[in-house]
Formats: C-alpha cells, structure tokens, sequence
C-alpha cells in the first residue's frame, strides 16, 4: 500500500494523556479536513476522548478508533501499515517507543514523536535509520520544546548566512524569560534515563557524549566538549546564565542535523545553551541557586531511595496545569550566530524564537501537531530524505512556515 493509498493520514498514539489530549484538541481545531485516528490499549478512555472531541466538532463522530499496546509488535505494525503518520505522545519513550518507532521504519510509514531521551534515541538510530532510508520513512524525534526551538533556529541562522554567501561557524542559545511547568511526562522520563545511567556505565557515557547522536561516534567528531555545569557571567547577552537542562538533548540533536545534512555549519560547527537568569547580583544569585538546586536533583534522583523520595513531589505523567495558566505561559529563545567569514569578515545575527502559551504543554501540542501535518500533507515540499532524521533535517523551512503562520516567532536580527 502506497503512502497517499492509507486510510488514516494520522494516526495520533498517546491521545489518552495529557499531552496526547492538547494535540488532539490541536488537530481537530487546525485540521478539519484531515484523515486521522487515535490509538492506545484503553477502549475505554479512547471512546471518552472521541466523545469530547465531538462535542466541539461533531464531524469527528466518525473519527477511528485503533486498538494497539506498545507492546505488541503486530498490533503496531497494523497502526503503522494504515497511516501515512503516527504521531506519538507514549513515553518513557525507551519504556514504550521502540517498537512503535521500529514498525513504522519497518512499514514505510513517517514517525513523529516528543522524546528527549538521549538513549531511545541512539537505539532507534542503530535500528531503525537504515531500514527506513530503504522503506522510504523518516522517523523524527523531538518534535516538541525539546528540539525545535534549538534546531529549527539554528537552521534558520545557517540559511542566513547561506544567503550571504557564508557559513555559520558556531552558535549560542540562551533561553528566557519563560513561564511554564514541566510536564509528568517530561519527569518521568529524566528519572527513566537517570536509573538506567545508575546501572549501566554504558548509557552513562553515551548521556555525557556531546556527539551522542551522531552517525559514527569514533569519527568527525567537533571541538564541543560538553554542556554548561556551572553559573557564569555571559558577555555576549551581558548577563548570568547557567545550565539549561534541556541542552542535554537539544545539542546533541542540533550537532546531529548538522552531520546527517553533510555538514553545512561545517565539521568545526561550535553550539551550546544555557538559561538567563538576568543582570548584577540578582541574576547571579538565581544562576547560583538554580545550578546548586539542578546538581542536588540530579544526584537525588540518581538513586533509587531519592527517586522514591521525588516522585510523590513531583508531577506525574498523565499531569497538567489549567488552560488558563497554559496561556499564560511564554518562552524566549535567543540564539547568536556567528558566520566562517569566507570571502568576507565573519558576520553576527541573533535568531529569535518565541512561543505564546506554556512551552512544555500549550507550545509543544502545537509543535508536535503541526510537525505531524508537514509530514503527512506537505511531503511535495519537503527535501526526499528519509532515515532517522530531526526537524530541521527533515522538515526544515517548511515546518518553520507552518509554525509561524500558527503563532510562533521565527526570525533573524542582524
């Protein structure tokens, strides 16, 4: 069955949780005409989100249900055999992904997902990327805050100065202000790669490799040698900064873009992120704070009497805030370029990044929803390749097109 032949042009995986709910709700509002599916392994939870949906749009009355347990390899090749995209919300993604993101390598059918997880994704690129180069699938993690901020906006820089006849050489990230909460989803699976890292010093040198992602580890590696760990005053922003979590996997997916692409930052590309905490002794306390607070978290739920410790504390997956502290959610991302200089003096130019609602919830629905629809309707404009690949590499100005024209904030100043 060819991909434009399928009955579903999306089948949603996940639609049960609180974040499978926010892009439920996204696509029934942004895509009215689309052809889609939910799934999970709850009939019952499944029919109560179908009845929600169609009280705000009865035409979804005849929206498919689809039956399957990420457990069960048939079940999910017969979801993936259907749909021209699945999209999922299911993590732990190393718990619940693999064999989901391995049909639809194995089905030729395009994947889209809002993993972080540096080891999932690792084993779904030993996997899965050459069996879905030769299916013709393209299997994209982190469709969600965590990357496409980070590398959707890099890209952005690099077309830039691809324009002026350069090349970007090397880039910094800084995020804030934002508002937002982190999601139960997002908690459990730090905590999953945290117990795996405790107990196989394997996964907790691949977690620390700055190349994590890249094709071949033992080669064409770059002069990146990890992330920021401690507070620091930063000149070019001219103020306190400090470790960005997410930076554990925004890098390692934007230095992954840059090697599956054939290099166009170049094999010296330089990249890092933090987070801005503000100006003087203000923003240096909160930068101390926050870096003294993450370090303790970290070496507590390392172990598994201070996981047990955390999680009554923490949100839990299936979790979240109101709509209304949702929308009053933002983030800012500011990311400074810098070109090679050929031909020329090296240029500078800032690209901005900016979402309207809560970055973890109300941004990361659309994200994901949005990245789901350039897979399954745009594929006449996006670049023929396929594999394990990330949004930029996959989807690129297209995506970006879309989520502009959704409300976000994709733009260069010089």
């Amino acid at each position: 069955m060819t991909a434009s032949s399928r009955p579903h042009d999306v089948v949603l995986f996940g639609a049960t949780g609180f974040t499978g709910r926010l892009v439920a709700d996204y696509l029934a509002h942004g895509a009215p005409t689309l052809r889609w599916a939910i799934a999970g392994r709850n009939r019952d939870k499944l029919a109560r989100v179908k009845a929600d949906l169609v009280k705000d749009h009865p035409a979804l009355a005849e929206l498919t249900v689809l039956i399957a347990d990420a457990a069960d390899p048939a079940a999910l090749a017969a979801v993936a055999k259907d749909a021209r995209v699945v999209c999922t919300t299911v993590g732990p993604y190393a718990v619940h992904g693999r064999e989901l993101a391995a049909a639809c390598a194995e089905q030729g059918t395009d994947y889209c997902d809002l993993t972080g997880e540096v080891n999932f994704i690792r084993d779904s690129i030993d996997r899965n990327h050459a069996r879905a180069g030769q299916t013709g699938a393209r299997i994209v993690h982190c469709c969600g805050f965590d990357s496409i901020p980070s590398d959707l906006g890099v890209h952005l820089l690099a077309e830039h100065f691809k324009k002026q006849g350069q090349k970007l050489k090397k880039a910094s990230l800084f995020v804030g202000p934002m508002k937002g909460g982190i999601s139960g989803g997002t908690v459990a699976s730090m905590l999953a790669m945290l117990e795996e890292a405790g107990r196989d010093p394997r996964q907790r040198r691949l977690m620390g490799d700055p190349y994590a992602l890249i094709p071949d580890r033992d080669k064409d590696r770059g002069p990146d040698r990890g992330d920021q760990m401690m507070a620091k005053f930063e000149p070019l922003v001219g103020a306190w900064t400090g470790p960005f979590v997410m930076a554990a996997i925004n890098t390692r997916v934007v230095r992954r873009t840059n090697a599956i692409s054939g290099y166009p930052y170049g094999k010296d590309f330089r990249y890092r992120e933090s987070m801005v905490f503000g100006k003087g002794a203000k923003g240096a306390f909160g930068a101390g704070t926050f870096t003294a607070g993450l370090a303790a978290f970290v070496t507590l739920a390392s172990t598994g009497p201070g996981r047990s410790i955390l999680k009554p504390l923490l949100p839990a997956p299936g979790q979240g805030p109101s709509k209304a502290k949702r929308d009053a959610g933002f983030f800012r991302v500011r990311i400074v370029g810098e070109s090679d200089g050929s031909g020329a003096g090296p240029l500078k130019a800032v690209a901005r990044v900016e979402g309207k609602s809560d970055p973890g919830y109300g941004e990361t629905a659309k994200m994901l929803g949005e990245s789901a629809l350039c897979l399954a309707l745009d594929r006449d404009r996006l670049e023929p390749r396929h594999g394990v690949r990330t949004p930029a590499s996959a989807m690129g100005n297209r995506l970006i097109e879309r989520l502009r024209a959704a409300g976000m904030t994709f733009a260069i100043e010089n």
